[in-house]
């Protein structure tokens, strides 16, 4: 399950019209820190495009989703840590939805 924490605009690189973006985060986790061994709390984020106006995207905030997110290869991208050292990274995290298809549900 995740759930729809914020809503944004894109401009499309192509058609350069707008459309909107659900945020969502997973469920919260402990994770073990690699540096001091002690737990902290995180939670996965990934973003989601859709087809939906800005303002009824944005009255989903709060909403729950089947699903979870889960790390993917994705296109290489660079990172800038606040230290100034860079990281070439190619993993990232993805919405992925419940095994029901769209195509069982309604045929």
């Amino acid at each position: 399950m995740v759930t729809i924490v914020a809503v944004s605009k894109k401009k499309s690189s192509k058609t350069n019209e707008e459309f909107a973006i659900l945020h969502v985060q997973g469920e919260p986790e402990v994770l073990k820190s690699k540096t001091t061994g002690r737990p902290y709390l995180s939670a996965r984020k990934a973003t989601l495009p859709c087809t939906l106006d800005f303002i009824l995207a944005k009255s989903l905030i709060g909403t729950t989703l089947n699903g979870s997110i889960e790390l993917a290869d994705c296109n290489e991208y660079e990172v800038v840590l606040p230290n100034g050292k860079k990281l070439k990274v190619n993993r990232c995290f993805q919405f992925n939805p419940d095994s029901v298809l769209v195509e069982e549900v309604v045929g």
